[in-house]
């Protein structure tokens, strides 16, 4: 029997690392609105919309 392990393989860029926000129902339902359009989750919605921010800075 092989000894290697079943299951997800690693990840070469591992989500380790969590935020916690309070956001209104306003913000809430862009966000899922957003998500569903998009086909996307929140976290990458959120992810996203970070990366943007941070381009926008460093221009």
């Amino acid at each position: 029997m092989s000894s290697k392990k079943m299951g997800r393989p690693p990840s070469d860029n591992p989500k380790s690392e969590t935020i916690k926000i309070r956001v209104d129902q306003d913000i809430m339902k862009k966000l899922d609105a957003s998500a569903e359009k998009l086909k996307m989750t929140r976290s990458a919605i959120v992810r996203k919309g970070i990366e943007k921010v941070y381009d926008e800075l460093e221009n």
